[in-house]
């Protein structure tokens, strides 16, 4: 199936709807085999209008192409464009949302695990396309999750120009479905951020995240499964049901970073996803570098303090597992401090020092307290997921909430 706001949902031999109902005596072979494009026209009727409400007027183009148009003409202001481009999921955070049968909010997780991935280096989101495979469509489900994903990409501003929903009856159970999505988006060649701007003396300005986001999962789940504990829980600690604190959303940064670019200079950003603080923090940190961050200035939220203690885990696994409360870190001049925090703040996102950059003359262990009880010892991460990166401290204890 394939909804095209903009031309962009195509419908394909491989991608299409089977009706909830059987076919009827008569129908064509496609419906008798299992795939009914009339379920997907229906699905795209149901989530149009969300979607409609993403276009720019950079979007060219109506309902109905094979593929979606965006005007780049405003390229031609920039002396060198450079296109950003990122790819993602939500992983099995979807389990979660079919257990539950709520399917409008990762939508907004998956927007959040692409989208933030491109603003890291300063580039500005031109456009987002989504897919969903499943193993039948089921109209109004289908246009939950896009329904989220419109109204995630109407948040920070980029239009979702197209996607495709692909039925793979046989493959998948009649009920499991999966979501992936990929943006571009477009930065000057002489503004890009990340490690070659970083400076000794940098600070690390830490802004929080909303839970867990969308990392970290499958850990959280073997968890919940070990425990017996059931999604409907009611959780003091959450103030509500562990299946409602499960599908909180990712916090959405494209904004207030873009924000700060504009008003301030920034040196690099960091999207804190899987592999925790440290790792992620590494990749901007250039060799040479330390970036030293002091566990006392994180507040870790409950969530994360409940699934440590429930599943019997160190410290050290939670901090290479899960965000522990911070879901992207800014890493910039002294000067910048003040007004990255009171950006960060006016968007509703807590934001605080968490650390500093620095060379190896300066660099040295003070504050750690070996086997304390919310860390391990001080903890040296460097180099990450193949890049050639500095090196980041991890020093004292966690504040619990």
């Amino acid at each position: 199936m394939n909804t095209k706001p903009t031309g962009a949902r195509d419908e394909r031999a491989n991608a299409k709807a089977q009706s909830t109902e059987p076919p009827a005596e008569g129908a064509n072979a496609y419906a008798a085999a299992g795939v009914d494009t009339a379920a997907g026209d229906r699905a795209v009727d149901l989530m149009k209008a969300a979607v409609a409400r993403t276009m720019t007027p950079a979007v060219f183009g109506g309902v109905g192409g094979f593929a979606g148009l965006v005007d780049v003409s405003a390229l031609k202001e920039y002396r060198r464009p450079l296109l950003a481009t990122s790819t993602d999921g939500v992983g099995t955070k979807v389990a979660i949302a079919q257990a539950l049968g709520i399917h409008d909010t990762i939508g907004q997780d998956l927007v959040a695990m692409v989208v933030d991935d491109i603003v890291v280096v300063g580039a500005r989101p031109l456009l987002m396309t989504d897919y969903i495979a499943c193993g039948r469509v089921v109209p109004e489900r289908i246009a939950d999750i896009v329904r989220g994903v419109a109204q995630a990409c109407e948040a920070v501003g980029v239009p979702l120009l197209g996607g495709e929903t692909a039925e793979h009856p046989g493959l998948m159970g009649p009920d499991d479905y999966d979501v992936a999505g990929a943006a571009t988006g477009v930065v000057e060649a002489s503004e890009i951020l990340g490690a070659d701007r970083v400076r000794g003396g940098d600070v690390l300005v830490a802004m929080a995240s909303s839970g867990l986001h969308s990392n970290g999962y499958s850990l959280i789940r073997k968890i919940v499964s070990d425990s017996g504990w059931e999604l409907g829980r009611e959780v003091p600690e959450f103030g509500r049901t562990l299946g409602e604190e499960l599908l909180e959303p990712t916090r959405l940064y494209t904004r207030v970073c873009l924000d700060m670019t504009a008003t301030t200079p920034v040196h690099a950003f960091s999207h804190i996803t899987g592999g925790g603080l440290a790792a992620n923090l590494a990749r901007v940190i250039p060799a040479g570098l330390t970036a030293r961050v002091d566990r006392s200035s994180v507040e870790v939220p409950a969530v994360f303090r409940v699934f440590a203690e429930l599943g019997g885990i160190s410290w050290e696994d939670v901090e290479d597992t899960l965000n522990l409360g911070v879901g992207m870190v800014a890493v910039v001049p002294h000067q910048s401090v003040d007004r990255v925090v009171e950006v960060s703040g006016a968007a509703g996102i807590p934001a605080w020092v968490l650390g500093d950059v620095v060379g190896p003359e300066a660099d040295a262990v003070s504050g750690a307290r070996a086997g304390a009880s919310t860390a391990t010892q001080t903890r040296l991460i460097t180099g990450t997921k193949g890049v050639n990166a500095g090196t980041v401290r991890v020093t004292g204890d966690y504040r619990l909430a």
